[in-house]
């Protein structure tokens, strides 16, 4: 079976995630009956949402307390990684995501490639 890493992309605030913590409270459930069918499946490897400060390093400086966001204030909240047969059986799991209610929201799935042993 192949890995596959699915990234949540959403917009930002200024200085935090868009989502209040009552919208996460609220989407709880979705989230855990959405990952739940992935895991009964055998199928999920790991998942989490991502802390909003960051560290980001390039080969001159580190910039703390903020993290990379693309030009519209899109970034990266959370990943999961699980394992399929088929990428069209990701995908499809992928147009259920409860991330795909909110605005500027994706789900960027990533085959994983395996170091050699």
């Amino acid at each position: 079976m192949t890995e596959y890493l699915l990234l949540f992309r959403n917009a930002s605030a200024a200085n935090g995630y868009l989502t209040t913590p009552q919208q996460m409270t609220e989407d709880l459930p979705k989230w855990q009956s959405w990952i739940g069918q992935i895991a009964m499946q055998g199928k999920l490897v790991s998942t989490a949402p991502i802390q909003y400060e960051a560290s980001i390093v390039d080969a001159e400086k580190i910039i703390t307390g903020t993290p990379y966001k693309e030009a519209n204030s899109v970034l990266v909240s959370g990943f999961l990684i699980c394992k399929s047969d088929n990428l069209n059986e990701i995908e499809e799991w992928s147009k259920t995501c409860p991330i795909l209610q909110y605005p500027e929201s994706s789900v960027e799935i990533r085959s994983l490639v395996p170091f050699p042993m």
